[in-house]
């Protein structure tokens, strides 16, 4: 596979991946289902994880794998126009309209932050998404695996 193109390779699934991309997944199954990143990324000596970025650029995502956890993919950040949620393109959309489809799906508790540069973070702490907007658009996503009350890790079946 290279670039997720259907509709279903880029649906995103809370707590469980984007399209075949699922969290928990090894570097070696990503390698295979993605092909060589075009970077690599060492995570910095002061943060508070160590961790590799995978950045396919011209696909337009980065993908998190945490030393801790065996470095098993465990975030996605992406700013593809074709990513969906609940079925629906959401790329473009605007704060509101993003609030609406979390709030049909029982996803109510959000936070909402302006950025020093002025975008709009949107968080949803306990579904693992933090939503970025400029001028009211939906811009890029970072996503996670679930993380239970314990802080454990909640892999997908």
């Amino acid at each position: 596979m290279s670039t997720p193109n259907s509709i279903e390779e880029n649906e995103i699934v809370l707590g469980q991946g984007m399209g075949p991309l699922k969290f928990g997944a090894s570097q070696d199954q990503v390698r295979t289902l993605m092909g060589e990143p075009e970077e690599i990324e060492e995570s910095e000596d002061e943060d508070e994880f160590e961790h590799q970025a995978w950045n396919y650029l011209d696909e337009g995502y980065s993908l998190y794998f945490d030393r801790e956890d065996d470095y098993r993919l465990s975030c996605i950040e992406t700013d593809h126009p074709g990513m969906r949620l609940y079925g629906e393109s959401i790329h473009g959309r605007s704060v509101e309209q993003i609030e609406d489809l979390m709030s049909q799906h029982g996803h109510t508790a959000s936070e909402k932050e302006t950025m020093e540069t002025g975008e709009v973070r949107l968080s949803y702490e306990k579904e693992m998404i933090d939503l970025y907007f400029d001028e009211d658009e939906l811009q890029f996503i970072n996503f996670g695996v679930f993380i239970n009350d314990d802080l454990e890790v909640q892999w997908p079946a």
